[in-house]
Order: C-alpha cells, then sequence, then structure tokens
C-alpha cells in the first residue's frame, strides 16, 4: 500500500502535465489564425509547455526511477486522452477541411 501512492500520485502529476502540455499546444494551433502577431505564439508557447513539463518531470522524478517512470507514463497516455476529447464529433471536419485527399 505504501508503495502504490506515490506511483499513482506520479501518474496523476505526469497526466496534468501531458494534459497542460498537449492542451497547451492544442490552443496555440487554434490562436494561431487570429490577428496580430501568430509567428511569436509557437516559440513561447513552445517555450512555456516546455518550461512547465521538464519542470513537473524532474521535480516528480526526484523521488526516484519508479515515480519518473509512472509521470512518463502519465504524460504520454495524456496525449491520447487530449487527442480524444478534441476529436470531431461524428465524423465532420471542421468548415474549409476535408476528411479525404479526393475531396480537396
Amino acid at each position: 500500500m505504501h508503495e502504490t501512492l506515490p506511483l499513482v500520485l506520479a501518474w496523476l502529476a505526469g497526466t496534468l502535465l501531458g494534459v497542460m502540455f498537449y492542451g497547451g499546444l492544442w490552443l496555440t494551433i487554434r490562436w494561431a489564425h487570429r490577428p496580430g502577431a501568430p509567428v511569436l505564439w509557437f516559440p513561447a508557447s513552445f517555450l512555456l509547455r516546455m518550461g512547465l513539463a521538464l519542470a513537473g518531470i524532474y521535480f516528480v522524478g526526484r523521488d526516484g526511477g519508479l515515480a519518473l517512470l509512472g509521470c512518463l507514463v502519465g504524460f504520454v497516455l495524456a496525449r491520447f486522452w487530449v487527442a480524444a476529447c478534441i476529436r470531431p464529433r461524428h465524423g465532420t471536419a471542421p468548415a474549409g477541411i476535408s476528411r479525404h485527399a479526393s475531396e480537396s
């Protein structure tokens, strides 16, 4: 029991870090179409997301290799969860984007 709680907490921390990282990437891509300076959005977002992710993984990884592994597993699984959450529903594509190359 005492060994599983830190592993579960590390996994949850990794999942939260992954959701912030991949969710931030999704928001950056959506905001890039707005007027202003989209060229600055990408590097600023990357530095912020990468800094938060690396700092969080480093902080969790100080507890040992098993905690680091749990954190990284949560981080990678969060990618699939975020992708599933942002996927268009019912096979519809956003306006102006065809679902198949033959429809272009």
